[in-house]
């Protein structure tokens, strides 16, 4: 039996994940994480409060103490900075991956080792693996369609040995049906969405509370000036909807190709495969980190680009000069490969880590950079 600190959301989730632990025998609590509750009234809808509410009544009913964590501080500092500092400087950022590796099993998890847990559990569709040199892994959730490892990528071996996620051998379905059999108040409850802890207040809302408006031009891969915009920070690579140019007259949709800071140029093009600069076929990603054995030499192993996307083959090449960085060679070229955005490392159903996209390049022009460091790969 051991002593576990659940991360209760307020959702269906996390609720069955603390019923699973209590039907286990562990010796459970549950605890709310108070990250943000929208002081800036921007709109949208933050249900912090109802949140709290839901989760305190799951408690109850499994008969656990429950208790709220305010981590506002900590969460303003370590996500909402780092993501507007990313937006500011014209790169995307992944809130949601950073608050698992700073808030849950970062701030939290530290929180609870403190107060004498052994372990901080969570709703998520993944699972771990104990292996016999004493070290785990973390494993795809059973339920593809719902499977979050991609969000668990930045996670260490410190972290994943303290961490717990009781659903992950379930279907999404199975869940609803353990709730209901459970009789947790949450079981019919609809899934939240939006930015982590923050709400369903949309991106472009929160970053023009935050960030100013910086004006510039539309052009096209061309360019040809067809319109003006608020601000980069206000697009994505590969967004097809809201850039504010309607199609032409042959039906095309228009794309994101380009983010050009110098000039605040934001660069479109018709969403095809052979739009300039659309689809890539290497990026270097920095910043990696591995969740247990690194990977130290060049390999063949498979990467995800962004959350639901299947993974990939890929050539991996450690830069020899700059630990945490690698040449990422896509055997099938990608599309709208996102500076500042995640890339997910895997071995089948293993998690190996992830790091961060940095330079998105064709082959050509990564050869031609000077950056050609590895040119052979193992396959």
């Amino acid at each position: 039996m051991a002593k576990v600190l659940v991360g209760l959301s307020g959702g269906v989730d996390s609720s069955v994940a603390a019923a699973l632990l209590l039907q286990q025998g562990h010796e459970v609590t549950g605890a709310y994480m108070k990250n943000w509750i929208n002081e800036e009234n921007i709109a949208g809808h933050c249900p912090w409060e109802e949140d709290i509410t839901d989760a305190r009544a799951v408690a109850e009913k499994l008969g656990i103490e429950f208790k709220v964590v305010n981590l506002m501080r900590d969460y303003r500092e370590r996500v909402v900075e780092y993501l507007l500092r990313g937006y500011t400087e014209g790169v995307t950022p992944n809130p949601d991956v950073l608050c698992n590796r700073e808030m849950k099993f970062g701030v939290f998890l530290d929180h609870a080792l403190a107060e004498g847990y052994d372990y901080v559990a969570t709703g998520h569709y993944a699972r771990i693996r104990d292996n016999s040199d004493g070290t785990r892994d973390i494993l795809r959730g059973v339920d593809r369609n719902k499977d979050q490892t991609y969000f668990l990528a930045l996670l260490q071996q410190h972290q994943v040995k303290r961490a717990l996620f009781p659903i992950g051998h379930l279907t999404k379905p199975e869940v609803r049906d353990a709730a209901t059999s459970f009789g947790l108040p949450t079981a019919g409850k609809k899934d939240s969405q939006g930015i982590c802890f923050i709400g369903e207040v949309k991106m472009s809302d929160f970053l023009r509370h935050h960030v100013p408006d910086q004006p510039g031009t539309i052009v096209t891969v061309y360019g040809r000036k067809v319109g003006e915009h608020r601000g980069l920070h206000l697009y994505t690579l590969g967004q097809r909807k809201g850039i504010g140019v309607p199609s032409n007259t042959e039906n095309k949709a228009f794309v994101v190709v380009e983010k050009r800071g110098a000039t605040r140029e934001l660069v479109i093009g018709f969403d095809e495969s052979d739009t300039p600069g659309l689809y890539a076929d290497e990026s270097v990603v920095t910043s990696i980190t591995f969740t247990n054995r690194p990977v130290t030499g060049s390999a063949r192993i498979e990467a995800a680009p962004r959350y639901r996307c299947a993974a990939t083959p890929v050539e991996f090449t450690p830069d020899p000069e700059l630990p945490g960085r690698a040449l990422v060679r896509w055997l099938e070229p990608q599309r709208a490969l996102t500076p500042g955005q995640i890339c997910a490392f895997y071995a089948g159903d293993v998690l190996l880590g992830g790091g961060v996209f940095g330079e998105i390049l064709a082959s050509q022009t990564f050869k031609n950079s000077g950056l050609q460091f590895g040119e052979e790969t193992a396959s």
